[in-house]
């Protein structure tokens, strides 16, 4: 599936299922949220995420920024 696919919306949030070295997508959409940003990612541009968590990342900075509040709660 890819984002120029005619059958996928064009819009809208995707459900995502984040996987060890892929994830599967449970609704179609064309972006998922970064969960420590906010900002929208582009399926297609999507490289980050946590199975453990389940949630998707925008960039390592992002990631480091997740681990150390998890640091902090834990």
């Amino acid at each position: 599936m890819n984002r120029h696919d005619p059958r996928l919306p064009m819009g809208g949030e995707a459900v995502v299922q984040y996987l060890d070295a892929d994830f599967r997508v449970l609704k179609p959409g064309a972006f998922v949220r970064c969960a420590v940003t906010g900002k929208p990612i582009p399926l297609d541009e999507l490289r980050y995420w946590s199975v453990d968590l389940q949630e998707a990342y925008s960039s390592p900075e992002a990631v480091l920024q997740r681990i150390r509040q998890q640091q902090q709660q834990g």
